[in-house]
């Protein structure tokens, strides 16, 4: 090692020369990382983006690209349900709505039998709302109250009001309020874990001030991207979660290996953090912004929203945790412990835990190895029944959301009725599509569904909404849909010469969207486990080090599916976790899992493994390495894992039970990855390769390492 007076003057690689330049101009980084900050912030105010649209996959695409090119909208469609059948109530409504001036189009039970239930119990009033744009919201505030006034009057039926808007509208609003409740709960929950690992509130409060920013200033930068690619809510709350997570992440794995390295002085310590952790935290952070962007192979354009805000948001946390973070601490020197809270945060270099765990798997590494492996296959088995399928918004939210709870009814009373299939018709020569011809077309289709359809005019296109039956996600719909595309479509509309045609709407759209989720995932995970072959090859010089990487991360993986398939899609801890299940998983969620899984276990297998190594430098036995370098580092991977836990749990207490799905595999895929995985099965693996797991002229090579090779 140099003298410690020589190393801020010496050329090294990027890390540490970036982070001697933060150390000479400590204003400079801290001033300019604000002003990075401000600017995004000026930018996400005062230049937002015009939300970008974002397009459907397959048919449902195409369908959707249609009448995006119409002059005209698809008008909205509201129902109202009369239960018990009314009479009396049913012509209250109707009039009371025709009047209002906000319906027209108006079907009810008293002149449509198709408006009755099957069981003669339930009415359904269906009506399109009038005017555009602004207007579209005053009509649906003005059908609302009518649908309220009639209610009033007839206190012994229920009317319940559930359409396109109102439950799109219930599920915005649902969002926007889960995305606030994240917000509010991420900074206490990671803030008391940081007391408990520094028991100093300057140190606990530097993280969380670095990953704040860094949010921030990812928000403020998607704002600009979401004038060419779509950002929609998920988006927004996932960035916000990996942020947090991961900028916390980083802070801590430098913070430790300054306060171990103190005894070095203030600079020199920050030195020594970035010549070893600053490297890991570069590794590991490019690590999850290449597996991120293997969601690219997608082609879905959701996907691709979710993948820049990730990029942005970890790389912005690199940036600060290389650049700013050492500048802050240089400033803050001693000064960084103040507001010490007694019995916490008490310095340790290594983890008696985990020394003493990594002592017992050592001795008897196949007994351990076999055990940890055998516990993640039993808990991948239930992904063997994993069924892929979207839930739609009555099975997603609550039914305490009154909308959800009226849509219900609806969907109980009149299958299909709120998520119909829209098959947009057009004319493929341009102009008009609407004929006689077709029109008769049409209703030789509709005489063929279960459920009474309606033909609605949009511009030069036409839309009929045909109800499909079951949820509106489910198997049944499914059949339906299938149907509809492959044999009735070709049979009736398909005759006719010059008209092309396409199923559109919420369930082809989840259809299509899990279909090409499924065809593309093959090139997805060759890609990440490639990518992370290459990459760990590259860092450690040793084929065994990847392998034995890969194959703990797919069992770490596995375990997290079988998880969600049990408890989600089999309906174990429900009623704990607040949710009724539905019968699958949501489609894009184990390929997403996977690939940000893959990235963020990089941090802590990076991190084990360059200790591991930094032990074995000054020819340590292997045995010996692994006890030590594991009881240096699982310390605060445990730390690191118990923050991105704590996190992601917070997805749990969320209405949406696709952030609900999200949070819990993150949440115990992290928590296994740090504990069993790196904690036991790690060591266990390690131990039984022995010498063996590098070559022996890395090894020899490893005594005396050029410096961009030390990582720890």
């Amino acid at each position: 090692m140099l003298p410690a007076g020589t190393s801020a003057h010496r050329r090294g690689p990027v890390v540490e020369t970036v982070t001697n330049w933060s150390l000479r101009h400590r204003a400079a980084a801290i001033l300019g990382w604000l002003a990075l900050v401000a600017l995004a912030w000026a930018v996400g105010t005062f230049a937002p983006g015009t939300d970008a649209r974002s397009s459907p996959a397959g048919d449902a695409g195409t369908g959707q690209a249609v009448l995006d090119r119409q002059s005209t909208r698809e008008p909205f469609w509201e129902n109202a349900l009369v239960q018990p059948l009314s009479r009396a109530a049913t012509a209250d409504l109707v009039t009371t709505l025709t009047t209002s001036g906000a319906a027209a189009d108006i079907r009810s039970p008293l002149d449509d039998p198709a408006q009755v239930s099957a069981d003669g119990h339930s009415g359904l009033v269906t009506f399109r709302l009038t005017g555009t744009g602004t207007e579209l919201r005053k009509s649906l505030a003005t059908a609302t109250a009518s649908v309220d006034a009639v209610a009033a009057r007839h206190t012994g039926v229920r009317l319940a009001q559930a359409g396109d808007l109102t439950v799109s509208g219930a599920v915005d609003k649902s969002i926007k309020e889960d995305i606030g409740r994240s917000e509010a709960r991420s900074l206490p929950i990671t803030v008391l874990i940081l007391l408990v690992v520094f028991g100093s509130l300057v140190a606990a409060a530097v993280p969380v001030l670095l990953a704040g920013t860094s949010v921030l200033a990812a928000f403020g930068f998607l704002s600009l991207v979401d004038n060419w690619i779509p950002v929609n809510s998920a988006t927004s709350a996932i960035t916000l979660l990996i942020g947090m997570a991961v900028g916390v992440d980083y802070s801590l794995f430098f913070l430790r290996r300054v306060r171990e390295e103190r005894a070095h002085g203030v600079d020199e310590s920050i030195r020594i953090a970035a010549r070893t952790s600053g490297h890991v935290i570069v590794v590991s952070g490019l690590t999850v912004v290449l597996c991120v962007t293997g969601l690219l192979f997608t082609g879905l354009d959701n996907l691709r929203g979710l993948t820049v805000g990730t990029v942005l948001v970890v790389g912005l946390a690199v940036l600060a945790a290389v650049t700013v973070l050492p500048a802050t601490l240089s400033l803050l020197g001693p000064r960084l412990d103040r507001g010490r809270i007694p019995l916490l945060g008490r310095r340790r270099t290594r983890s008696r835990f985990w020394a003493t765990a990594a002592t017992v798997v050592t001795r008897r590494p196949a007994l351990w190895s076999g055990l940890a492996t055998a516990l993640l296959v039993l808990l991948t088995l239930p992904t063997l029944g994993m069924r892929l399928q979207d839930p739609a918004p009555t099975e997603s939210l609550p039914r305490s959301i009154p909308v959800i709870d009226a849509a219900v009814r609806v969907q109980e009373a009149f299958p299909g009725v709120t998520m119909p299939a829209h098959v947009v018709l057009w004319n493929t020569r341009g102009g008009p599509v609407d004929t006689p011809a077709l029109r008769r077309a049409i209703g030789e289709l509709t005489a063929e569904v279960p459920h009474p359809a309606v033909v609605v005019p949009v511009d030069r296109a036409l839309v009929v909404r045909i109800p499909l039956g079951g949820s509106g996600n489910d198997e049944a719909a499914s059949r339906t849909l299938t149907a509809l595309r492959e044999t009735l479509l070709p049979r009736t509309v398909g005759r006719i010469d010059g008209v092309g045609y396409a199923v559109a709407g919420r369930t082809a759209e989840a259809h299509d969207f899990t279909a090409q989720v499924l065809a593309r995932a093959p090139y997805v995970f060759g890609f990440i486990l490639l990518l992370a072959f290459v990459l760990l090859l590259v860092v450690f010089r040793s084929v065994a080090v990847p392998v034995v990487s890969i194959l703990l991360n797919l069992l770490s993986a596995g375990a997290a599916y079988g998880v969600l398939t049990l408890v989600f899609q089999d309906g174990f801890l429900a009623p704990l976790l607040g949710f009724t299940p539905y019968g699958g998983v949501l489609g894009w969620l184990p390929m997403f899992l996977f690939v940000l899984l893959f990235g963020l276990s990089t941090d802590y297998h990076v991190f084990i493994l360059s200790r591991i190594r930094e032990r074995r430098r000054p020819g340590v036995p292997a045995r010996q390495a692994i006890v030590e370098g594991t009881a240096s580092s699982s310390g605060v991977v445990t730390s690191a894992a118990l923050i991105m836990t704590g996190v992601f749990s917070i997805f749990l207490s969320l209405a949406a039970v696709e952030y609900k799905m999200l949070g819990l595999g993150m949440a115990f895929a992290i928590l296994l990855d740090a504990t069993i995985v790196r904690g036991v099965l790690l060591p266990a693996a390690l131990a039984l390769l022995g010498d063996r797991l590098w070559p022996q002229n890395a090894v020899a090579g490893l005594k005396d390492p050029p410096r961009t090779l030390h990582l720890s």
